[in-house]
């Protein structure tokens, strides 16, 4: 009776600190501590193209290749590195 528990304990201990990897951010999370505000990440692409007249982010000089802008394509973050622009639970390539 007393090795059941002691079973029990240890399986709950590794549920509770059960690791995944998140595929929007690629980190390494804890599934219990998940919170929404867990995961920083870009929910677009990081584009290489003109922006959209509605979002001036970026101008282009006047010698530059109409192509020159790259960024992100939800925030306008011009760094391929800038952190998220937005936060969420994070999403386990099991889920």
């Amino acid at each position: 009776m007393e090795e059941e528990r002691q079973g029990d304990a240890e399986k709950q201990k590794k549920k509770s600190v059960e690791k995944k990897i998140c595929k929007r951010c690629k980190g390494t999370f804890d599934v219990s501590s998940n919170t929404p505000s867990s995961c920083r990440f870009h929910p677009s692409f990081f584009v290489s193209r003109r922006h959209d007249d509605q979002k001036r982010y970026y101008e282009l000089g006047p010698d530059d290749p109409p192509y020159a802008a790259k960024f992100y394509d939800c925030c306008g973050a011009e760094d391929p590195d800038a952190p998220g622009c937005t936060t969420d639970y994070h999403a386990s390539y099991d889920d």
